[in-house]
C-alpha cells in the first residue's frame, strides 16, 4: 500500500502546482533603425519612474520571424564628468615677509602645464586674501589672480576649509603667493596639481513646485522641490540673491516612499547630500548618479544668523545610454517594469574596451503597456477529483484493514 499511496500524493502536487511565467515586464517600447551590429539607446526620462532603483530590469528582447525570443545583450553608460588631478613636482624655495604681507615662493623645475595650488596652515582659522603671480626668472613677476579669498573655519558646529588657488593653465617656473594678513600664516604643506575636468552630459529637468518654508525654532530653511516625475539626479545648484558674505550648512535629502494619512500624505526622506552654503564658492552639490526621485528637500542652517533670500534652484542628472549588439534579425523591443529582476550578466560587459566607441543612435517607439497574464487560481481541493480519488482510496484501504483485523481476532 505504502508506494501506491506515494505515488498517488506525487500526482496530486504535481496536478495542485502550475509554472512560473518568465520575463514579464510592464511596459515596452520598439527598437526603430536597426542597421548596424552597434547600436545606442538613450533612456528618456519616462521609464525612471517604472524602472528599479538600480535600473536592474531593463532588458532588449527581439522576436525574430519564427516566433523564437532572443535577447541582446548591452552596456549602460552614464555619461558623467571625469576628474583628473595629475600632482607635479615643485620646490619650496623662498619665505619672506614685508609691510605688504607675507611671500612663498616655489619652484617648478619641470616644463609641465599646471592650473591648481593647494595651500595647507597650522592655523585653524582663518580669513586671508592673497595674490599669485607667475615668473620665468624672478625678476619679472606678473599677476595671475588678485584678491583671491582663503577661508578656514572650525568650531564647535563647524569645519569648513577652503585654500585651494585655482588659475588659469600655464607654464610659469616660479610661482609667488603674497598674503595680506598681520598675523603670519604658518604653511605646513602645499601641493601643485594639474587639473583636467572632462564635462558630463546633463539633462535640466524643469521644476513643477518649489516651496520654502523658514522654521524659526529649528534655525532653518526649508526648501522643498518637486518634479514632474521621478528622475536620476546627480547635480544641484542654490541661487543666493544676498551680496553680503555668509556660510550655512545644507543637507540635501530625497524622497524614498510616501504613506497616506488620514491629514493628507507624508512623506520619508533620506540625505543625499550635505556641504556648504557660502559665498566664497559656486552653490553646486554633486548627488551621486542613479539617485531616482521626484521630490527634493534642502536644509540651509542658519544657526543665530537671518534667514537668506533663496533664488531658483536647478537639478540636473547625467544622460543615461545603452550600448547595444544585435546579431540576429528580429523585431526588438525595450522592455522594462519587473522589480523582481536581478542584473543581467553579459559577455560583454568583460569586453568593454572593444566595444565601438561610437554608434548609431536608435528611435525608441511609444510607450506600450504588455497585458499581464493572470495567474491561474488554483481549485479548492475538494473540487479536485483525483484528490476526492485519493481520500476514497485511503478511506476503503483503511476501513478494509480495520475490518480484516477484527476477522483475524475473531
Amino acid at each position: 500500500m505504502a508506494k501506491p499511496l506515494g505515488a498517488w500524493v506525487l500526482l496530486l502536487l504535481v496536478s495542485g502546482s502550475y509554472a512560473q511565467q518568465m520575463d514579464t515586464y510592464r511596459y515596452q517600447r520598439e527598437l526603430q533603425g536597426i542597421t548596424e551590429q552597434w547600436h545606442t539607446i538613450v533612456l528618456p526620462d519616462a521609464i525612471f519612474g517604472k524602472i528599479s532603483p538600480d535600473l536592474s530590469d531593463i532588458r532588449i528582447k527581439g522576436v525574430s520571424a519564427s516566433n523564437d525570443t532572443i535577447e541582446a545583450p548591452y552596456l549602460l553608460q552614464i555619461a558623467e564628468e571625469k576628474l583628473a588631478l595629475e600632482a607635479v613636482a615643485f620646490n619650496r624655495v623662498n619665505t619672506a615677509h614685508n609691510e605688504a604681507g607675507y611671500y612663498f615662493t616655489f619652484e617648478v623645475p619641470t616644463a609641465e602645464a599646471i592650473n591648481q595650488l593647494q595651500l595647507n596652515f597650522e592655523q585653524q582659522n582663518f580669513d586671508w586674501k592673497l595674490r599669485l603671480e607667475g615668473s620665468q626668472d624672478q625678476n619679472e613677476w606678473f599677476t595671475m589672480v588678485e584678491d583671491y579669498r582663503i577661508l578656514a573655519i572650525k568650531n564647535n558646529n563647524t569645519d569648513y576649509h577652503f585654500s585651494t588657488i585655482n588659475f588659469p593653465t600655464s607654464k610659469y617656473r616660479y610661482l609667488r603667493v603674497c598674503i595680506a594678513s598681520k598675523e603670519a600664516p604658518k604653511l605646513t604643506t602645499a601641493s601643485i596639481t594639474m587639473r583636467t575636468l572632462t564635462e558630463g552630459t546633463y539633462r535640466t529637468y524643469p521644476i513643477q513646485t518649489m516651496e520654502t518654508t523658514q522654521r524659526k525654532e529649528a534655525k532653518q530653511t526649508e526648501i522643498e522641490v518637486l518634479l514632474p516625475m521621478p528622475v536620476p539626479l546627480s547635480q544641484l545648484s542654490i541661487e543666493v540673491l544676498d551680496t553680503f558674505d555668509y556660510y550655512r550648512p545644507v543637507t540635501i535629502q530625497y524622497c524614498t516612499d510616501s504613506i497616506h494619512t488620514e491629514k493628507g500624505w507624508r512623506y520619508n526622506y533620506r540625505t543625499l547630500s550635505s556641504g556648504t552654503l557660502n559665498s566664497m564658492e559656486a552653490n553646486t552639490f554633486s548627488l551621486g548618479t542613479n539617485t531616482i526621485t521626484r521630490r527634493v528637500k534642502m536644509l540651509i542652517h542658519n544657526q543665530d544668523n537671518q534667514a537668506l533670500n533663496i533664488g531658483t534652484v536647478s537639478l540636473k542628472g547625467y544622460v543615461h545610454q545603452l550600448i547595444a549588439r544585435f546579431q540576429t534579425p528580429a523585431t526588438y523591443y525595450l522592455v522594462y517594469g519587473n522589480k523582481y529582476k536581478a542584473k543581467p550578466q553579459y559577455d560583454i560587459t568583460r569586453f568593454a574596451e572593444k566595444i565601438p566607441s561610437t554608434a548609431t543612435a536608435l528611435t525608441l517607439g511609444p510607450e506600450q503597456v504588455i497585458d499581464q497574464a493572470a495567474p491561474e487560481k488554483a481549485a479548492p481541493l475538494f473540487e479536485n477529483k483525483v484528490f476526492l480519488w485519493v481520500l476514497m482510496i485511503i478511506i476503503i484501504a483503511v476501513l478494509g484493514g480495520f475490518t480484516l483485523k477484527m476477522m483475524s481476532g475473531k
